[in-house]
């Protein structure tokens, strides 16, 4: 089963308007002669970038042994046989984003809620969120469209 990760509005328009910004700033920048500043810009726009296409998610994918997350550069494999629990769960308004994106081409990163404690998060919108927590502690929040047949397909396979 695959399944494709689809972003939230506020998502989308935070990606374009900071990409916009960003890049828009480098040009003026650039016009006013500032080089070495648009040169800093630029590089900012080349580590956001690579950082999102190495970690924001694209979709995932269930095979009869693995929860594939599926990003531009990589892909990330948990083992069915390592997971402990599944659930439904959005993230609450009171997450912490410690480290990652909180909107530039979806939600990505280290998040701490008061009670789900620290996770990893690979998301596009909040409403379509499911919490997997490996044998080992370890918490991943992921997010797909049909969130719901996702993780009764999931616990059929555990």
């Amino acid at each position: 089963m695959k399944k494709t990760v689809q972003f939230s509005t506020f998502s989308i328009v935070t990606t374009i308007v900071s990409f916009a910004i960003i890049i828009g700033l480098g040009i003026y920048l650039l016009d006013k002669g500032e080089t070495v500043a648009a040169y800093v810009d630029f590089a900012i726009v080349i580590f956001l970038s690579m950082a999102a296409l190495f970690y924001a998610p694209l979709g995932l994918t269930l095979t009869d042994t693995t929860l594939e997350i599926n990003r531009s550069l990589r892909i990330k494999t948990l083992p069915l046989k390592d997971i402990e629990f599944i659930k439904l769960c959005p993230p609450s308004m009171g997450a912490l984003r410690i480290c990652g994106s909180g909107g530039y081409l979806g939600y990505w990163g280290w998040f701490s809620e008061r009670d789900l404690g620290k996770y990893f998060a690979y998301y596009g919108k909040a409403s379509d969120c499911f919490l997997v927590t490996l044998k080992d502690g370890r918490k991943y929040m992921l997010g797909c469209k049909d969130a719901p047949e996702m993780v009764s397909a999931i616990q059929s396979k555990l």
